[in-house]
């Protein structure tokens, strides 16, 4: 395999992942455009570095890009500190300043004659293919220091991620914790703007993140997901540019983080789109099944026998749609909870000895429920009816033994109704 394309592969990967571990916790502070301000603000220290350095080396560079950086966050800091500006406004501030004077500092040394030494142009969208093998050994040097900063720092990083008053409280250098933050985002987006530039960067940051959230709720597992994703995609990214002429490398990289991401938010398992889609899609099958139930073994309660409803009857008791009547009356004969009798012209349908468990307890929830909310609650009996229509298609065997347990057994719900157990 040609060495100069394992070259650009090694540091586009190393790239990615190292910037995706660290924009992992700027995603979970809900900083996301912060990124994107600093990846914008870098340009400017990147140009400064180059003219004061008289050239291009990546140590020169990544120094001017750190500062830049720096002084872009905290002036993002200082400006919701001492102004009214939201956030957002702050941000797009800092970011369109900083972004604009790097660009005039571009065509200055364009105009001197020095743009194509330097290479300068690539920090805008990247250019992975432009990697030397000092870069590559500059890089890999930063994402090792940024993954051991990320692992000295991880239980502070956390903590400042998701309970930073806590973290006040117990007694935390959150100061410095917060400046060693800064530090390791600024160096993630110096690195990182070598393979996609500036106007991609918040992408490459918050992406891999954004898609790893999707599959875990650990925040060790959310690391390693984000950082797999972004090596995958700077790797396929890279092939793909590699195998068609004058194709960049960095818009590749984000098409292909993208898809990957909305991927993520579309079939990850419990998150998933697809998924919410189709567990909302069970539960109203279930509440539509489950209420079935609950009339026709409340009829049979109340008449003391077997009864027959046909689909008219049904809708008579309890106002449904025709279509929804007969879609749960499918589902309940598949369970074999019901059964189907044709004795007249319209069929009749009563439940079975299976159909008869399920109508008891899905009955038994409600009148518990409604119990619940009367004696320990303290609401009005006349108004109760609708939580407990809606909590008896969730309430789980655990909380049902606990509300059994509360309550002391009890025999009558609120409007004297029996509440039927198991055994009887």
């Amino acid at each position: 395999m040609d060495p100069i394309f394992l070259k650009v592969v090694l540091g586009t990967m190393l790239l990615a992942s190292s910037a995706a571990v660290v924009g992992a916790f700027s995603y979970l502070k809900q900083q996301s455009l912060v990124g994107d301000a600093i990846a914008h603000a870098l340009l400017p220290g990147v140009v400064l570095a180059f003219i004061l350095g008289e050239g291009r080396h990546p140590l020169y560079l990544i120094i001017g890009a750190l500062v830049a950086g720096l002084v872009a966050h905290y002036g993002i800091s200082f400006i919701q500190l001492r102004s009214k500006l939201k956030s957002d406004t702050a941000t797009s501030l800092v970011l369109s300043t900083f972004f604009g004077f790097g660009i005039m500092l571009m065509s200055y040394v364009q105009r001197i004659g020095k743009g194509q030494q330097a290479g300068l142009e690539r920090y805008l969208l990247g250019k992975a293919a432009a990697i030397t093998m000092v870069d590559v050994y500059t890089f890999s040097g930063l994402a090792l220091f940024l993954l051991l900063g990320v692992g000295l720092f991880y239980k502070g990083f956390q903590l400042m991620a998701f309970n930073q008053d806590f973290a006040h409280a117990i007694g935390l250098p959150v100061v410095f914790i917060r400046l060693t933050f800064t530090v390791l985002t600024v160096l993630a987006v110096t690195i990182g703007i070598q393979t996609v530039g500036v106007v991609l960067m918040a992408a490459l940051l918050i992406t891999p993140s954004a898609a790893a959230r999707a599959w875990t709720k650990s925040l060790p597992s959310m690391l390693l997901i984000a950082a797999l994703i972004a090596a995958v995609s700077a790797a396929t990214g890279t092939l793909i540019s590699s195998s068609i002429a004058k194709m960049p490398t960095g818009p590749w990289v984000v098409l292909v983080l993208g898809a990957l991401g909305f991927g993520s938010l579309l079939f990850a398992p419990e998150k998933g789109l697809l998924f919410k889609r189709r567990r909302a899609r069970e539960h109203r099958a279930k509440t539509l099944r489950e209420n079935l139930l609950k009339l026709l073994y409340s009829q049979e309660e109340r008449q003391e026998k077997r009864v027959k409803l046909s689909k008219a009857g049904i809708m008579q008791i309890r106002p449904m749609r025709e279509e929804d009547v007969k879609r749960g009356l499918r589902d309940l004969k598949k369970r074999l909870w019901i059964v189907e009798r044709r004795e007249s012209k319209a069929p009749s349908y009563s439940l079975t000895d299976l159909g008869r468990v399920e109508g008891r307890r899905v009955v038994r929830l409600h009148r518990l429920w409604e119990l619940y909310l009367t004696e320990r609650l303290g609401m009005a009996a006349d108004h109760i009816h609708p939580q407990a229509e809606t909590m008896e298609h969730v309430i789980t065997p655990e909380i049902e033994s606990l509300l059994i347990k509360e309550l002391g057994t009890p025999e009558r719900d609120p409007h004297q109704s029996v509440i039927p157990y198991e055994n009887k």
